[in-house]
């Protein structure tokens, strides 16, 4: 599984539309409105690259309003939930 996490930037006035339209594609797990340098952040978990880049490309940046992205791959994700399953390994029988 492949994540990507998108950046995007948006026309104001479209800023609500664009979030749904975008969390309404195939792929994008999540979309998050936010402050800060861009408007908005797209998750994105796929089964292989070129996914990513039918989405980003493709439809994301096709999107009415969407002004500019900026993709991100995730190597390696790092959770409490993780680490918390890590120090139970061998201990389900218990």
């Amino acid at each position: 599984m492949i994540t990507a996490i998108v950046l995007i930037q948006t026309a104001a006035e479209r800023l609500t539309e664009a979030a749904q339209e975008i969390a309404d594609l195939e792929g994008v797990a999540e979309v998050y409105s936010c402050a800060g340098d861009v408007d908005l952040i797209a998750v994105l978990r796929v089964s292989d690259h070129e996914k990513v880049a039918d989405i980003v490309p493709g439809r994301i940046n096709k999107v009415t309003g969407v002004l500019d992205t900026d993709t991100h791959i995730a190597f390696r994700s790092y959770s409490r939930q993780d680490t918390e399953a890590g120090f139970s390994l061998g201990m389900e029988d218990e």
